[in-house]
């Protein structure tokens, strides 16, 4: 008796023990379900952390497609595969314009991406210089932006004139040759009074100011100088307003634009962190009914800076700024809002996610270059994301449901590892990276020996050569896939493998803010 009565009570006792133990563990995950939805802001990053080595090997190699694409005088050239080249470009106007870079895998330099490139560049610099640095690549990340920086001041020679293309796209397609034997003429296009450029000066505006922030401390005249032409480019496309894709036709075919409000947005939200001056911050709240199309998400490109200036501006509503009047805060909040629409509409799970997506998450817009919009769009999530960390925002609502900075990162890291080979053909768009990448990049002087001599037509057989191009485009970004997510890699197929500088800048923007993790600055001044 007294033994059963013992074993009662053990039993008993343990099943309180179990019953306990349950409940437990369900409060635990009770508050660990709501401290996944609190209001509680995630800690603040400190200084750069631990690295991560693929995005670190991933950044080293897009940094140097920049100096792949390099024309003039090389200074430290550390392709084996390149020379000097157009060093006569200008010279009919008696400029020098033999530096800046060529637009793609071609010979051309075309003043509207080739601005594009140098603005993005110069945010990437100015949010994650410090995460480049902790990998050796801000100093490569500079010198490339002042190669193009130096084009572009000289190609401003007056205040109402820019020249902003150098060679006949015509004429360069009907030739396959290496950029150091080109001994075709180059003509030079302008835009002017008569001849307005409001997109193409406003972006060359944004890229002057933007660097201008870049060299503020390490060169403070060349700063000044920069600085000083993104003043007088802003004023010129105010005010002799006009597309350049009208005022020069022949653009249309290979960089037309769509529209130009939004690169006097663009212009005049970098000019107001250059300058601190509240008339550019005014501007964009005043011009912002006009051109913002606030409340419509837009996609980020070489064409439409809009999604661009709408996080771009947010900052400003994240960190605040001196003297912001109520009527100007109101316009931010404008902007911000849009913004919020943008990462909503970016994040697969959110209520309002685009559908512009393959089966396996890519963001996926256009057939020609279809990466540039996945990885301009991870960009500006990562920085959206790193914006509300650095000021405590806890979290994005996207109608009604909640999303941490985290979901943006992740959404951002998706689309990367998707380029760098987590995708259904299993390859790198990236060249260079990863064990299987393209071989047959649609690239004059990645095709052709170093040592071929060759001239303008009989170049060709280089195009139809059925081997891999004798040299490796490295850190080329290529068009990418198909939205069926086929790719075929053939040098003919320029839709696909054709890679391109203002690729290679949201490629070294997008590594640069995920290699490690860090705070961004509050103030670029």
């Amino acid at each position: 008796m007294g033994q059963r009565s013992k074993s009662k009570g053990w039993c008993g006792w343990f099943i309180v023990l179990v019953v306990a133990a349950l409940v437990a563990v369900v409060i635990v995950i009770s508050i660990r379900k709501r401290s996944d939805h609190s209001d509680k802001a995630a800690p603040v990053p400190g200084p750069p952390g631990a690295i991560k080595k693929e995005y670190s090997d991933a950044l080293k190699l897009a940094m140097q497609f920049f100096d792949i694409q390099k024309s003039g005088k090389l200074e430290n050239n550390k392709i084996s595969w390149r020379g000097n080249s157009a060093l006569q470009d200008g010279s009919e106007a008696k400029l020098d314009l033999s530096k800046g870079m060529y637009d793609a895998g071609d010979h051309i330099k075309f003043g509207f991406p080739m601005a594009f490139t140098a603005t993005v560049l110069s945010w990437a610099i100015l949010e994650y210089g410090d995460q480049m640095d902790v990998v050796d690549q801000l100093e490569p990340a500079q010198d490339s932006l002042k190669w193009i920086t130096d084009y572009l001041i000289n190609a401003h020679p007056s205040e109402n004139v820019l020249y902003i293309q150098v060679g006949d796209p015509e004429a360069d397609h009907k030739c396959w040759e290496r950029p150091e034997n080109m001994k075709e003429k180059r003509p030079l296009t302008q835009v002017n009074t008569s001849a307005p450029g409001t997109d193409v000066a406003a972006e060359t505006a944004a890229a002057m100011a933007s660097a201008s922030l870049v060299f503020k401390t390490s060169d403070s005249s060349y700063s000044d100088t920069l600085l000083k032409h993104a003043k007088q480019l802003f004023n010129f496309a105010d005010k002799y307003r006009g597309s350049y894709s009208v005022s020069i036709p022949e653009v249309q075919k290979y960089y037309n634009s769509t529209g130009y409000g939004d690169e006097l947005l663009w212009a005049a939200s970098w000019l107001y962190h250059a300058t601190g001056d509240q008339a550019y911050l005014k501007y964009t709240v005043q011009n912002g009914k006009a051109f913002a199309n606030w409340g419509s998400p837009t996609w980020f490109s070489w064409d439409n800076k809009l999604a661009g200036t709408q996080v771009l501006l947010s900052r400003v509503s994240f960190f605040g700024g001196k003297g912001i009047s109520n009527s100007e805060n109101s316009g931010l909040q404008m902007y911000r809002k849009t913004a919020e629409a943008v990462m909503c509409g970016l994040l697969p799970k959110s209520p309002t996610a685009t559908i512009s997506r393959t089966d396996s998450g890519l963001i996926w817009v256009s057939e020609w270059n279809a990466l540039q919009h996945p990885v301009a769009s991870a960009f500006l999530a990562v920085l959206y994301s790193d914006y509300m960390l650095s000021s405590r925002t806890a979290k994005l609502s996207c109608d009604g449901d909640s999303y941490k900075p985290s979901d943006l990162r992740n959404f951002a890291i998706s689309q990367v590892e998707y380029v760098l080979g987590d995708n259904p053909m299993k390859m790198s768009y990236l060249v260079g990276y990863g064990d299987k990448y393209p071989q047959y990049v649609h690239h004059r002087g990645a095709s052709i020996p170093a040592d071929a001599t060759t001239g303008c037509s009989d170049g060709f057989k280089w195009l139809k050569s059925k081997d891999p191009n004798p040299n490796v485009a490295i850190g080329a970004l290529v068009g990418g896939p198909f939205q069926n997510e086929s790719f075929v890699d053939s040098r003919n197929n320029s839709m696909q493998v054709e890679p391109s500088t203002y690729n290679g800048a949201v490629i070294v923007g997008l590594l640069s803010s995920l290699v490690t993790t860090s705070s961004v600055v509050q103030s670029f001044t």
